[in-house]
Protein backbone atom coordinates (compact mmCIF):
# COMPACT_ATOMS: atom_id res chain seq x y z
CA UNK A 1 0.00 0.00 0.00
CA UNK A 2 1.56 3.40 -1.00
CA UNK A 3 0.24 7.12 0.13
CA UNK A 4 -1.62 8.69 -2.73
CA UNK A 5 -1.36 12.75 -3.27
CA UNK A 6 -5.07 13.77 -3.21
CA UNK A 7 -4.71 16.32 -5.97
CA UNK A 8 -2.97 13.89 -8.58
CA UNK A 9 -5.31 11.05 -7.94
CA UNK A 10 -8.01 13.70 -8.14
CA UNK A 11 -6.75 14.90 -11.85
CA UNK A 12 -6.35 11.23 -12.52
CA UNK A 13 -10.54 10.75 -11.70
CA UNK A 14 -11.32 13.35 -14.05
CA UNK A 15 -10.23 11.27 -16.85
CA UNK A 16 -12.01 8.29 -15.98
CA UNK A 17 -15.07 10.99 -15.45
CA UNK A 18 -14.44 12.12 -18.95
CA UNK A 19 -14.04 8.80 -20.29
CA UNK A 20 -17.91 8.12 -18.66
CA UNK A 21 -19.21 11.44 -19.92
CA UNK A 22 -18.03 10.68 -23.42
CA UNK A 23 -19.43 7.93 -23.60
CA UNK A 24 -23.43 8.33 -24.53
CA UNK A 25 -22.56 10.35 -27.80
CA UNK A 26 -20.39 7.42 -28.92
CA UNK A 27 -22.67 4.96 -28.14
CA UNK A 28 -25.74 6.11 -29.84
CA UNK A 29 -23.83 5.43 -33.15
CA UNK A 30 -22.83 1.74 -31.58
CA UNK A 31 -26.75 1.19 -30.58
CA UNK A 32 -27.97 2.30 -34.75
CA UNK A 33 -29.81 5.33 -33.46
CA UNK A 34 -28.12 7.07 -36.37
CA UNK A 35 -30.80 5.11 -38.65
CA UNK A 36 -33.44 5.83 -37.33
CA UNK A 37 -35.32 9.16 -35.76
CA UNK A 38 -36.13 8.43 -31.67
CA UNK A 39 -34.96 11.54 -30.94
CA UNK A 40 -37.23 11.34 -27.80
CA UNK A 41 -35.32 7.75 -26.33
CA UNK A 42 -32.20 9.19 -27.35
CA UNK A 43 -32.74 12.52 -24.81
CA UNK A 44 -34.04 10.02 -22.10
CA UNK A 45 -30.63 8.47 -22.49
CA UNK A 46 -28.95 11.22 -21.37
CA UNK A 47 -32.03 11.72 -18.83
CA UNK A 48 -31.23 8.57 -16.99
CA UNK A 49 -27.31 9.70 -16.90
CA UNK A 50 -28.34 13.05 -15.32
CA UNK A 51 -30.91 11.50 -12.82
CA UNK A 52 -28.38 9.35 -11.97
CA UNK A 53 -26.49 12.19 -10.89
CA UNK A 54 -28.94 13.97 -9.21
CA UNK A 55 -29.49 11.04 -7.02
CA UNK A 56 -26.38 11.48 -5.89
CA UNK A 57 -26.19 14.76 -4.57
CA UNK A 58 -27.26 13.51 -0.84
CA UNK A 59 -25.11 10.41 -0.52
CA UNK A 60 -22.34 11.98 -1.65
CA UNK A 61 -21.88 14.67 0.81
CA UNK A 62 -22.55 12.61 3.45
CA UNK A 63 -20.60 9.40 2.51
CA UNK A 64 -17.59 12.28 1.80
CA UNK A 65 -18.21 13.66 5.44
CA UNK A 66 -18.10 9.94 7.23
CA UNK A 67 -15.91 7.93 4.75
CA UNK A 68 -13.28 9.96 3.12
CA UNK A 69 -12.51 10.21 -0.54
CA UNK A 70 -11.36 6.56 -0.51
CA UNK A 71 -14.54 5.39 -0.74
CA UNK A 72 -16.07 7.29 -2.97
CA UNK A 73 -13.29 6.97 -4.94
CA UNK A 74 -13.80 3.01 -4.72
CA UNK A 75 -17.56 2.94 -5.21
CA UNK A 76 -17.98 5.58 -8.00
CA UNK A 77 -15.22 3.58 -10.27
CA UNK A 78 -16.61 0.12 -9.57
CA UNK A 79 -20.16 1.70 -10.46
CA UNK A 80 -18.63 2.69 -13.83
CA UNK A 81 -17.24 -0.83 -14.43
CA UNK A 82 -20.75 -2.43 -13.28
CA UNK A 83 -22.83 -0.21 -15.77
CA UNK A 84 -20.14 -1.11 -18.66
CA UNK A 85 -20.39 -4.53 -18.29
CA UNK A 86 -24.45 -4.36 -17.75
CA UNK A 87 -24.78 -2.36 -20.98
CA UNK A 88 -22.38 -5.03 -22.60
CA UNK A 89 -24.19 -7.96 -21.65
CA UNK A 90 -28.08 -6.34 -22.53
CA UNK A 91 -29.45 -8.26 -26.52
CA UNK A 92 -29.53 -4.81 -29.04
CA UNK A 93 -33.47 -5.79 -29.53
CA UNK A 94 -34.27 -5.12 -25.97
CA UNK A 95 -36.45 -1.66 -25.55
CA UNK A 96 -34.38 1.45 -24.56
CA UNK A 97 -35.19 1.72 -20.82
CA UNK A 98 -33.12 -1.25 -20.03
CA UNK A 99 -30.23 0.43 -21.28
CA UNK A 100 -31.47 3.55 -19.27
CA UNK A 101 -30.87 2.12 -15.58
CA UNK A 102 -27.13 1.44 -16.97
CA UNK A 103 -26.98 4.79 -17.34
CA UNK A 104 -28.42 5.40 -14.30
CA UNK A 105 -25.90 3.60 -12.60
CA UNK A 106 -22.88 5.31 -14.20
CA UNK A 107 -24.78 8.87 -13.47
CA UNK A 108 -24.87 7.96 -9.72
CA UNK A 109 -21.22 7.30 -9.85
CA UNK A 110 -20.68 10.03 -11.37
CA UNK A 111 -22.14 12.36 -9.03
CA UNK A 112 -19.97 10.52 -6.32
CA UNK A 113 -16.89 10.74 -8.26
CA UNK A 114 -17.46 14.59 -9.66
CA UNK A 115 -17.78 15.48 -5.33
CA UNK A 116 -14.12 13.19 -4.68
CA UNK A 117 -12.50 14.49 -7.47
CA UNK A 118 -12.98 18.08 -6.81
CA UNK A 119 -12.62 17.65 -3.10
CA UNK A 120 -9.21 16.02 -4.00
CA UNK A 121 -8.43 19.05 -5.86
CA UNK A 122 -9.47 21.76 -2.89
CA UNK A 123 -5.74 22.43 -1.72
CA UNK A 124 -4.67 23.69 -5.53
CA UNK A 125 -8.47 25.41 -6.24
CA UNK A 126 -7.92 27.67 -2.50
CA UNK A 127 -4.35 29.17 -4.50
CA UNK A 128 -5.09 29.26 -7.86
CA UNK A 129 -9.09 28.41 -9.29
CA UNK A 130 -8.92 29.12 -12.68
CA UNK A 131 -5.58 27.03 -13.10
CA UNK A 132 -6.81 24.03 -11.07
CA UNK A 133 -10.17 23.83 -13.13
CA UNK A 134 -7.93 24.36 -16.56
CA UNK A 135 -5.78 20.83 -15.14
CA UNK A 136 -8.97 19.07 -14.31
CA UNK A 137 -10.77 20.09 -17.59
CA UNK A 138 -7.68 19.17 -19.05
CA UNK A 139 -7.97 15.33 -17.49
CA UNK A 140 -11.66 15.62 -17.96
CA UNK A 141 -11.38 16.13 -21.77
CA UNK A 142 -8.24 13.63 -21.96
CA UNK A 143 -10.58 10.88 -20.96
CA UNK A 144 -13.45 11.93 -23.56
CA UNK A 145 -11.11 12.15 -26.17
CA UNK A 146 -9.58 8.79 -25.28
CA UNK A 147 -13.18 7.49 -25.40
CA UNK A 148 -14.11 8.72 -28.60
CA UNK A 149 -10.88 7.79 -30.70
CA UNK A 150 -11.19 4.04 -28.83
CA UNK A 151 -14.70 3.54 -30.02
CA UNK A 152 -14.08 5.47 -33.68
CA UNK A 153 -11.18 2.97 -34.34
CA UNK A 154 -12.28 0.15 -33.47
CA UNK A 155 -16.25 0.56 -34.79
CA UNK A 156 -15.87 -1.43 -37.57
CA UNK A 157 -13.60 -3.83 -35.70
CA UNK A 158 -15.07 -4.93 -33.01
CA UNK A 159 -18.52 -5.94 -31.86
CA UNK A 160 -20.28 -3.49 -29.44
CA UNK A 161 -20.39 -5.40 -26.60
CA UNK A 162 -16.71 -6.03 -26.88
CA UNK A 163 -15.79 -2.64 -26.97
CA UNK A 164 -18.00 -1.75 -23.69
CA UNK A 165 -16.25 -4.93 -21.66
CA UNK A 166 -13.12 -3.14 -22.37
CA UNK A 167 -14.14 0.42 -21.48
CA UNK A 168 -15.52 -1.34 -18.20
CA UNK A 169 -11.67 -2.79 -17.29
CA UNK A 170 -10.62 0.76 -16.84
CA UNK A 171 -12.65 1.50 -14.25
CA UNK A 172 -11.87 -1.43 -12.86
CA UNK A 173 -8.54 -1.23 -12.61
CA UNK A 174 -8.88 2.62 -11.20
CA UNK A 175 -11.01 1.02 -8.28
CA UNK A 176 -8.69 -1.78 -7.52
CA UNK A 177 -5.64 1.38 -7.89
CA UNK A 178 -7.72 3.68 -5.02
CA UNK A 179 -8.29 0.52 -3.54
CA UNK A 180 -4.32 0.22 -2.89
CA UNK A 181 -3.77 3.80 -2.09
CA UNK A 182 -4.10 5.71 1.55
CA UNK A 183 -5.42 9.61 1.18
CA UNK A 184 -4.51 12.29 3.12
CA UNK A 185 -7.30 13.68 5.11
CA UNK A 186 -9.05 16.83 3.36
CA UNK A 187 -10.98 19.26 5.88
CA UNK A 188 -14.59 19.27 3.81
CA UNK A 189 -15.37 23.01 3.45
CA UNK A 190 -18.30 24.86 4.40
CA UNK A 191 -21.07 24.36 2.29
CA UNK A 192 -23.61 27.81 2.41
CA UNK A 193 -26.26 28.38 4.33
CA UNK A 194 -30.08 28.73 3.34
CA UNK A 195 -29.91 32.34 3.81
CA UNK A 196 -26.32 32.85 1.54
CA UNK A 197 -27.79 30.69 -1.20
CA UNK A 198 -31.38 32.30 -1.11
CA UNK A 199 -29.21 36.36 -0.94
CA UNK A 200 -27.80 34.93 -4.15
CA UNK A 201 -30.68 35.30 -6.28
CA UNK A 202 -31.10 38.73 -5.46
CA UNK A 203 -27.58 39.45 -6.46
CA UNK A 204 -27.24 40.67 -10.03
CA UNK A 205 -23.59 39.49 -10.13
CA UNK A 206 -24.59 35.91 -9.18
CA UNK A 207 -27.70 35.88 -11.54
CA UNK A 208 -25.72 37.13 -14.83
CA UNK A 209 -22.24 34.20 -13.60
CA UNK A 210 -25.41 31.55 -13.28
CA UNK A 211 -27.05 32.27 -16.45
CA UNK A 212 -24.00 32.40 -18.34
CA UNK A 213 -22.88 28.78 -16.62
CA UNK A 214 -26.56 27.70 -17.81
CA UNK A 215 -25.81 28.71 -21.61
CA UNK A 216 -22.47 27.09 -21.55
CA UNK A 217 -22.53 24.37 -20.18
CA UNK A 218 -26.05 23.19 -22.27
CA UNK A 219 -24.01 24.67 -25.54
CA UNK A 220 -21.42 22.56 -24.94
CA UNK A 221 -23.25 19.03 -23.57
CA UNK A 222 -25.51 19.30 -26.40
CA UNK A 223 -22.54 19.53 -29.32
CA UNK A 224 -20.97 16.69 -27.36
CA UNK A 225 -23.45 14.18 -27.20
CA UNK A 226 -25.41 14.80 -30.30
CA UNK A 227 -22.65 16.23 -33.13
CA UNK A 228 -22.33 12.30 -33.94
CA UNK A 229 -25.72 11.65 -34.65
CA UNK A 230 -25.88 15.60 -36.46
CA UNK A 231 -22.95 14.70 -38.62
CA UNK A 232 -24.47 11.02 -39.98
CA UNK A 233 -28.16 12.20 -40.61
CA UNK A 234 -27.26 15.95 -42.19
CA UNK A 235 -24.42 15.54 -43.42
CA UNK A 236 -24.45 11.91 -44.73
CA UNK A 237 -21.18 11.09 -42.73
CA UNK A 238 -20.03 7.89 -42.05
CA UNK A 239 -20.47 6.82 -38.49
CA UNK A 240 -16.35 6.84 -38.02
CA UNK A 241 -15.96 10.00 -39.65
CA UNK A 242 -18.40 11.68 -37.35
CA UNK A 243 -16.97 10.37 -34.00
CA UNK A 244 -13.18 11.49 -35.57
CA UNK A 245 -14.81 15.09 -35.93
CA UNK A 246 -16.15 14.68 -32.53
CA UNK A 247 -12.90 13.69 -31.52
CA UNK A 248 -11.64 16.97 -32.86
CA UNK A 249 -14.13 18.72 -30.89
CA UNK A 250 -12.37 17.31 -27.44
CA UNK A 251 -8.91 17.75 -29.11
CA UNK A 252 -9.62 21.48 -29.54
CA UNK A 253 -10.77 21.61 -26.01
CA UNK A 254 -7.50 20.06 -24.76
CA UNK A 255 -5.25 22.65 -26.80
CA UNK A 256 -7.26 25.05 -25.85
CA UNK A 257 -7.20 24.80 -22.29
CA UNK A 258 -3.25 24.09 -22.07
CA UNK A 259 -2.65 26.78 -23.79
CA UNK A 260 -4.74 29.23 -21.82
CA UNK A 261 -2.34 28.28 -18.78
CA UNK A 262 0.03 30.74 -20.40
CA UNK A 263 -2.70 33.26 -21.59
CA UNK A 264 -4.15 33.55 -18.20
CA UNK A 265 -1.18 35.42 -16.97
CA UNK A 266 -0.63 37.29 -19.44
CA UNK A 267 -3.65 38.70 -20.89
CA UNK A 268 -6.18 40.44 -19.16
CA UNK A 269 -9.41 37.88 -18.09
CA UNK A 270 -12.04 40.07 -19.51
CA UNK A 271 -10.71 40.05 -23.61
CA UNK A 272 -9.84 36.44 -22.76
CA UNK A 273 -13.55 35.58 -22.19
CA UNK A 274 -14.72 38.17 -24.95
CA UNK A 275 -12.61 36.33 -27.71
CA UNK A 276 -13.63 32.97 -26.54
CA UNK A 277 -17.34 33.06 -26.40
CA UNK A 278 -16.82 34.88 -29.99
CA UNK A 279 -15.02 32.31 -31.52
CA UNK A 280 -17.81 29.38 -30.15
CA UNK A 281 -20.43 31.42 -31.68
CA UNK A 282 -18.37 31.72 -35.19
CA UNK A 283 -17.65 27.81 -35.11
CA UNK A 284 -21.59 27.27 -34.32
CA UNK A 285 -22.37 29.09 -37.29
CA UNK A 286 -20.12 27.34 -38.90
CA UNK A 287 -21.81 23.95 -38.08
CA UNK A 288 -25.44 25.42 -39.04
CA UNK A 289 -24.94 26.48 -42.53
CA UNK A 290 -22.44 24.02 -43.61
CA UNK A 291 -23.20 21.30 -45.87
CA UNK A 292 -19.50 19.37 -45.86
CA UNK A 293 -16.84 17.46 -43.66
CA UNK A 294 -14.45 20.25 -44.00
CA UNK A 295 -16.94 22.67 -42.86
CA UNK A 296 -18.04 20.81 -39.90
CA UNK A 297 -14.00 20.20 -38.94
CA UNK A 298 -13.53 23.67 -39.49
CA UNK A 299 -16.84 24.87 -37.02
CA UNK A 300 -15.67 22.31 -34.28
CA UNK A 301 -12.25 23.66 -34.16
CA UNK A 302 -13.47 26.95 -33.40
CA UNK A 303 -16.33 26.05 -30.89
CA UNK A 304 -14.12 23.64 -28.78
CA UNK A 305 -11.31 26.34 -28.73
CA UNK A 306 -13.76 29.13 -27.60
CA UNK A 307 -15.56 26.75 -25.49
CA UNK A 308 -11.87 25.77 -23.50
CA UNK A 309 -11.06 29.37 -21.48
CA UNK A 310 -14.88 30.31 -20.89
CA UNK A 311 -15.52 27.95 -17.71
CA UNK A 312 -12.69 28.49 -15.70
CA UNK A 313 -12.69 31.81 -16.14
CA UNK A 314 -16.44 32.42 -14.75
CA UNK A 315 -15.68 30.09 -11.99
CA UNK A 316 -12.19 32.56 -10.97
CA UNK A 317 -14.27 34.88 -10.70
CA UNK A 318 -17.07 33.53 -8.92
CA UNK A 319 -14.57 32.15 -6.46
CA UNK A 320 -13.37 35.54 -6.22
CA UNK A 321 -16.51 37.41 -5.31
CA UNK A 322 -18.23 34.25 -3.10
CA UNK A 323 -15.59 32.63 -1.20
CA UNK A 324 -18.02 30.06 -0.07
CA UNK A 325 -18.17 28.90 -4.12
CA UNK A 326 -16.78 25.46 -4.66
CA UNK A 327 -17.48 23.37 -7.76
CA UNK A 328 -17.47 20.15 -6.41
CA UNK A 329 -20.93 21.12 -4.12
CA UNK A 330 -24.33 22.08 -4.68
CA UNK A 331 -23.98 25.69 -4.59
CA UNK A 332 -27.36 27.49 -4.52
CA UNK A 333 -27.76 29.55 -7.65
CA UNK A 334 -24.78 28.29 -9.34
CA UNK A 335 -25.34 24.82 -9.10
CA UNK A 336 -28.82 25.37 -10.49
CA UNK A 337 -27.17 26.60 -13.61
CA UNK A 338 -24.70 23.61 -13.47
CA UNK A 339 -27.44 20.64 -13.34
CA UNK A 340 -29.67 23.08 -16.11
CA UNK A 341 -26.67 22.45 -18.47
CA UNK A 342 -26.71 19.11 -17.40
CA UNK A 343 -29.71 18.56 -18.84
CA UNK A 344 -29.84 20.16 -21.58
CA UNK A 345 -28.62 16.62 -24.06
CA UNK A 346 -32.55 15.80 -22.85
CA UNK A 347 -34.03 18.52 -23.90
CA UNK A 348 -32.61 18.40 -26.94
CA UNK A 349 -34.58 15.12 -27.57
CA UNK A 350 -37.76 16.78 -27.81
CA UNK A 351 -36.63 19.75 -30.24
CA UNK A 352 -35.12 17.29 -32.55
CA UNK A 353 -38.59 15.17 -32.53
CA UNK A 354 -40.08 18.24 -32.92
CA UNK A 355 -38.06 20.25 -35.56
CA UNK A 356 -35.51 17.85 -36.96
CA UNK A 357 -31.62 16.76 -36.73
CA UNK A 358 -30.59 20.17 -37.82
CA UNK A 359 -31.96 22.09 -34.79
CA UNK A 360 -28.88 20.18 -32.70
CA UNK A 361 -26.96 23.58 -34.11
CA UNK A 362 -29.45 26.31 -33.82
CA UNK A 363 -29.87 26.40 -30.29
CA UNK A 364 -26.01 26.24 -29.29
CA UNK A 365 -25.89 29.01 -31.64
CA UNK A 366 -28.52 31.09 -29.97
CA UNK A 367 -27.17 29.41 -26.81
CA UNK A 368 -23.38 31.41 -27.44
CA UNK A 369 -25.36 34.37 -28.59
CA UNK A 370 -26.89 34.51 -24.96
CA UNK A 371 -23.06 33.94 -23.66
CA UNK A 372 -21.84 36.84 -25.51
CA UNK A 373 -24.15 39.26 -24.30
CA UNK A 374 -24.09 37.82 -20.84
CA UNK A 375 -20.34 37.91 -20.76
CA UNK A 376 -20.64 41.82 -21.65
CA UNK A 377 -23.16 42.35 -19.21
CA UNK A 378 -20.84 40.11 -16.68
CA UNK A 379 -17.90 42.44 -17.60
CA UNK A 380 -19.51 45.92 -16.89
CA UNK A 381 -21.07 44.14 -13.32
CA UNK A 382 -17.82 43.58 -12.81
CA UNK A 383 -16.11 47.20 -13.26
CA UNK A 384 -18.77 48.93 -11.95
CA UNK A 385 -18.31 46.95 -8.67
CA UNK A 386 -14.94 47.00 -8.96
CA UNK A 387 -14.08 48.35 -5.20
CA UNK A 388 -11.99 51.77 -5.40
CA UNK A 389 -8.26 52.05 -5.66
CA UNK A 390 -6.80 53.84 -2.18
CA UNK A 391 -4.57 56.98 -3.43
CA UNK A 392 -1.02 57.15 -2.11
CA UNK A 393 0.43 58.86 -0.52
Amino acid sequence: MFQAFPARHGLSGFFLAGMVVAFPGVALLGWGYHISSAYLSIGNLFLSLNLGMLASLLPASNWLKKKGIKFLLILASALFSLGFFYLAGLPQALPPWWRMGGLFVMGFGLGLASSAFFHALTPLYARDPANALNLAGFFFGLGCLVTVIFVGSTFYVYTVPSILVFLALIPGFFAIHYARSRFAAIPVPTQPSLREAVRDFTNPGAVLFSLLLFFQFGNEWVIAGWLPLFLVQRLGASPASALKILALYWLALLVGRTAMQAFLPRFRHGRLLLASVFAALFGCVILFFTNNLFGAASGVLFVGVGFAAIYPLVAEMIGGRFPYYHPGFFNGIFSFASTGGWLAPWTMGFYTHLWGIRVVMLLPMLGACAVFLLAILLLAYVRLTRPPVAASG
